[in-house]
């Protein structure tokens, strides 16, 4: 039986935001004086009126100006492999959301607990190859990677509202997918104005783009079983039975609709982003197959059971991102590899 999670607070936000309820227009004045907030405090920033951090590498922050999900995280895997394949080092820093992550920065083990580091953090460090790290404050995450891994290039993992961070080239991801309000919180899911975006070099649109935007495409891979020794099945492999869908991540409709289009009958199961799962929460009372996101399997493989799966997605954009990505960043130097 179909079962969906989504908490009704939750519910209704996203009707706020997303389907233009009433209550949006009643936010709309303190929506428009936490834009007026957040403008004040980035001009701030740029007049040197609050300290920033200046870390001797590269610095790229890849973010969003709206709350939820945009396909952030294989956006960043996929940056991270670009630029190791023309000669960086980079390394990924997070402010590790879901983790007990304090001032002290820490690097990121593909064996430690998403309760930890956070999920999406270790995520990163189990498919990246590269160094990440955590820490409540991005620019000593960034420090450390420098210091102690050698890293000559940081990918900040969110954190574009983080302007105590210096950046030398930002990437904005949008969802054209999802039609917004385009009000600040609370009237809206936007952080910042919708005027940032003029000041944003690159950008990033999933769904559809724009001139001057360069298009995502979020590819599913082979579904990965959570249980050991088990081979990798295709997605057409599911097609026989219906399949219970479980995402917990910023949009859910995202993973169902991948999915959907690889010809599986679903019953999906929404959670909120970075839902603390437990055994209950995959206890469906069928032996239907189990398919969630990845980002959701790293804190379910503890009590994973046979019939339990997860699908990463691939990032795939055109050339053209790559050589604009690269056009943004000095050579890379030559020395050694990581330490």
């Amino acid at each position: 039986m179909q079962r969906p999670r989504m908490p009704w607070a939750e519910r209704w936000i996203q009707s706020v935001w997303y389907e233009d309820h009433p209550m949006g227009w009643i936010l709309r004045p303190f929506g428009a004086l936490f834009c007026v907030v957040v403008r004040i405090r980035r001009w701030g920033y740029v007049r040197g009126w609050f300290a920033s951090l200046r870390l001797p590498v590269p610095v790229i922050v890849v973010g969003n100006l709206t709350v939820g999900g945009t396909g952030k995280t294989p956006t960043v895997l996929w940056i991270a492999q670009f630029l190791v394949s023309h000669g960086w080092r980079p390394g990924v820093v997070s402010r590790g959301y879901g983790g007990r992550v304090d001032d002290r920065p820490r690097t990121v083990d593909p064996s430690d607990s998403p309760t930890e580091v956070g999920d999406e953090p270790l995520l990163l460090a189990r498919r990246s190859g590269v160094p990440v790290a955590v820490c409540r404050w991005r620019g000593r995450a960034g420090a450390w990677l420098y210091t102690q891994h050698g890293c000559n290039c940081l990918i900040a993992d969110d954190g574009l509202q983080h302007y105590a961070l210096e950046r030398d080239l930002e990437i904005v991801l949008l969802d054209r997918t999802r039609g917004t309000n385009e009000r600040c919180l609370p009237a809206g899911p936007f952080r910042e104005p919708l005027q940032r975006l003029a000041e944003v070099p690159l950008r990033i649109a999933y769904g559809s783009s724009l001139p001057g935007e360069h298009a995502l495409t979020l590819t599913p891979l082979d579904a990965v079983a959570l249980a050991e020794n088990t081979p990798p099945r295709s997605l057409a492999s599911f097609r026989e039975t219906l399949v219970h869908a479980v995402a917990g991540i910023g949009h859910p409709l995202r993973f169902f609709s991948l999915l959907r289009a690889a010809g599986l009958c679903i019953l999906e199961h929404p959670f909120p982003d970075h839902h603390p799962f437990c055994p209950e929460d995959l206890d469906f009372g069928d032996p239907l197959p189990v398919l969630m996101t990845e980002k959701d399997a790293v804190k379910c493989f503890p009590f994973s059971r046979p019939g339990h799966w997860y699908v990463p997605v691939s990032a795939v954009f055109s050339p053209a991102f790559g050589a604009a990505l690269l056009a943004h960043l000095p050579p890379p130097p030559r020395d050694c590899p990581y330490g």
